[in-house]
């Protein structure tokens, strides 16, 4: 073990912070927008810690930061730090049983916005000293580090979730085939403009996508995320898969005759360690757990057939 490695304490974690952004981002700059200081706060703590240590941690290139041989060592060490620091933080989480405080949430967009955030506004007048933060994003919030208190998240096989995390099952959430009304009927009067498939990112057509009445013609119409997505479809673009609980609510959208519906997944509500036996946490797992059950039947697609 390097010397440094030997003389580097718990006292030094908040400069060992900064040294982990920079090994991890590869810049300053990804550092400083991680942590959320300027660029010169970087470069300071990190000549404190090398300072301290009696080492150079980085070579600076053209292409970044790169780790020194001792900087290697150190990045093992400063991960063990990081890890104790996790879990000191979550015993201590845990043992707050006050309504008070910060709640933060991670889940896909289309969940927040097209399902849960009038769940999320009714949790929020019953608990107005809980302060929430809904992170809705397509990236998963590692909820180990803290990143959020908990995740809700459409898992198609359980075997692939965290042992380390808690689980409350949910409904099963099912997808079908949808195109516009005006689309429909279009097609159906003998319309010849082709009905595109509309896919996200790179995603090719599904060999099944003109199983049902309809049929697919012409190059696919591509999206980055799935409000965009959404977005073509009702706009009479062609034809696309969606959660039921998007497809069936929208008045514009039918389902395609003949095409079956697919199980995305089953919706779980994950939380992780101590953090999970706080107040808030289980005031919010429980109530967001009744509310998922309410919701069964849309996520099924049984809440009203759009066939027509």
């Amino acid at each position: 073990m390097h010397a440094a490695v030997r003389n580097c304490t718990m006292t030094d974690w908040d400069d060992v912070r900064y040294f982990l952004a920079v090994a991890r981002g590869g810049s300053v700059r990804a550092a400083a927008e991680r942590l959320g200081v300027n660029h010169a706060t970087v470069l300071r703590r990190i000549a404190q810690l090398e300072d301290r240590l009696g080492v150079q941690m980085f070579e600076k290139r053209p292409s970044g930061y790169r780790l020194t041989t001792a900087g290697e060592e150190i990045l093992e060490f400063a991960g063990q730090m990081e890890a104790s620091s996790h879990q000191l933080e979550t015993r201590v989480f845990g043992r707050d049983q006050g309504v008070r405080g910060l709640l933060r949430v991670t889940l896909a967009p289309p969940l927040a916005t097209h399902l849960l955030m009038p769940d999320f506004a009714d949790f929020a007048r019953l608990h107005p000293d809980i302060e929430m933060e809904i992170l809705s994003s397509g990236e998963l919030a590692n909820l180990t580090n803290r990143e959020a208190d908990v995740a809700i998240r459409v898992v198609y096989d359980r075997k692939t979730l965290p042992l380390n995390l808690h689980g409350l099952k949910g409904p099963e959430v099912f997808g079908g085939v949808y195109i516009s009304r005006d689309r429909l009927a279009a097609s159906r009067a003998g319309g010849r403009d082709p009905v595109r498939w509309i896919v996200i990112s790179r995603h090719g057509v599904p060999d099944w996508a003109g199983a049902g009445e309809v049929g697919v013609a012409g190059a696919p119409f591509r999206t980055t995320d799935a409000e965009a997505q959404f977005a073509a479809v009702r706009q009479g673009l062609g034809m696309t898969t969606l959660p039921c609980f998007l497809g069936d609510a929208d008045p514009l959208l039918a389902r395609v005759p003949g095409a079956d519906l697919h199980l995305y997944g089953t919706l779980w509500i994950l939380t992780q360690g101590e953090t999970r036996k706080t107040k808030r946490v289980q005031l919010f797992t429980e109530f967001l757990s009744r509310r998922l059950a309410a919701h069964a039947p849309l996520l099924a697609g049984l809440s009203a057939s759009r066939e027509r």
